[in-house]
């Protein structure tokens, strides 16, 4: 009877610690699937952000020829059109916007994503109409609050307490934004 309780127990002490073992793995593999996720968002969010920034600098630029036409659907707004050197900063933005929209997990970085993105065209349109120099003061100051509002809602989606102070608002010279 000895030899058969002493096999009982080594049994099921290989047991637990190979349950112990797969359940050690398994919150392991998590907390490292976690991570790598959140790295994905942070990258991607990086991403949208310079794109956002270059396509407003290349919108900016006194060289850049840009055109404007009403929006088809939003009669009191218009769209930009660049021309081929302006076509990567477009297409840029808009496969960053998409990597945006792949890797997050709730909609207010989305929805906050797509007003930094309508706020960046929004100057593309006036620098068509107005010029470089004289885009209004008040579309930076509302692209800068749609930026502010992606910032919070993608720190609040990774985790990371919220900011007490708005960040500085960039200034409306393409040097700053690039």
């Amino acid at each position: 009877m000895d030899p058969a309780i002493t096999a009982l127990a080594t049994l099921l002490a290989v047991l637990l610690g190979g349950l112990l073992t797969v359940r050690t793995n398994d919150r392991l593999w998590r907390r490292e699937h976690n991570r790598q996720w959140r790295d994905i968002r942070i990258s991607a969010y990086n991403d949208f952000l310079a794109a956002s920034r270059q396509y407003v600098a290349f919108a900016l630029d006194p060289t850049s020829r840009i055109e404007a036409a009403p929006h088809p659907s939003k009669p009191d707004e218009s769209m930009p059109f660049f021309d081929e050197r302006g076509t990567p900063y477009k297409e840029k933005l808009e496969s960053a916007k998409t990597a945006v929209r792949l890797v997050c997990e709730g909609e207010s970085a989305i929805e906050a994503s797509s007003q930094v993105v309508r706020r960046a065209r929004q100057i593309a349109a006036s620098r068509a109409v107005h010029g470089a120099l004289t885009v209004p003061h008040e579309q930076f100051e509302s692209l800068w609050e749609a930026e502010a509002k992606f910032i919070g809602a993608a720190r609040a989606e990774l985790g990371l307490p919220r900011l007490s102070v708005r960040p500085a608002t960039p200034s409306a010279s393409s040097d700053n934004l690039a």
